[in-house]
């Protein structure tokens, strides 16, 4: 059964073919497009892909980009599937006030990040670090339960406003140094210290709370500019909103 995982972030749509919908699965074939491309895939990339037998996606830039993204679907028999984020699903219990309100990037990421440490034996707290277009910072107890979680703006972001609200000021790329003797390598390494501070903080409330230290998890499309730069060991993970939905889709499709 073959299973076709589906991640639209607020920059690009990123897509995964696995021979079956569970963890671990072989990848068969995987792509991705800028959201304004999207009507490139049915006739592209997934014109050469064996029909999927199940699919599931996660979709953070609204409605309208998830209905183009149904279009192109239509090509196979296939009924596309979203996940919401919910009070409980996969062994993660949801501590946001309104469990529903949260991103679904975010509830899936958090997923495939704990069942990616439960598949060592490790029962931890756990801290999820996404950097894209915005960062989120989660964190996660020991028994799975998401304790609340931060979010700021991404580099690009962070960046952009500099230049839009100060006068004079425009936004080379630069180098991240510690003393920084430039703009471009004082803008560049402001943004990311910035990042780093937060993930910082937010591990520290883990340690805090939970009276142990967590297990550090970074992923996303800038994840790499990070690691260098953070305080505490993190390991980089190519994606875990797709082993998230591996996971959710094991589950919902067995």
């Amino acid at each position: 059964m073959t299973f076709l995982a589906i991640d639209v972030g607020n920059t690009r749509l990123k897509w995964a073919l696995y021979e079956a919908p569970a963890p671990g699965a072989a990848l068969l074939a995987q792509g991705a497009e800028f959201l304004d491309h999207i009507e490139r895939l049915a006739e592209g990339p997934w014109a050469r892909l064996a029909p999927p037998a199940r699919m599931l996606g996660c979709v953070v830039a609204g409605d309208a980009v998830k209905r183009r993204v149904e279009e192109q679907m239509e090509l196979w028999d296939v009924a596309p599937q979203w996940v919401v984020a919910s009070a409980q699903e996969a062994g993660l219990t949801n501590g946001y006030d309104h469990p529903t309100r949260l991103g679904c990037d975010r509830w899936v990421a958090m997923i495939g990040a704990r069942h990616r440490m439960l598949a060592r034996g490790l029962q931890r707290p756990l801290v999820v670090v996404m950097v894209g277009t915005a960062v989120t910072v989660e964190a996660i107890d020991a028994q799975g339960r998401f304790l609340g979680g931060l979010i700021l703006p991404g580099h690009g972001i962070m960046l952009r406003a500099l230049e839009s609200g100060t006068a004079g000021l425009h936004v080379p790329t630069g180098e991240v140094r510690p003393f920084p003797t430039n703009t471009s390598d004082a803008l560049t390494s402001g943004g990311t210290y910035a990042i780093a501070g937060a993930v910082e903080r937010m591990v520290q409330h883990v340690l805090d709370h939970c009276g142990s230290a967590p297990v550090c998890m970074m992923t996303g499309g800038a994840g790499w500019k990070m690691a260098p730069s953070m305080v505490r060991p993190f390991e980089l993970v190519d994606n875990l909103i797709f082993d998230g939905l591996l996971e959710i889709a094991s589950r919902r499709f067995a």
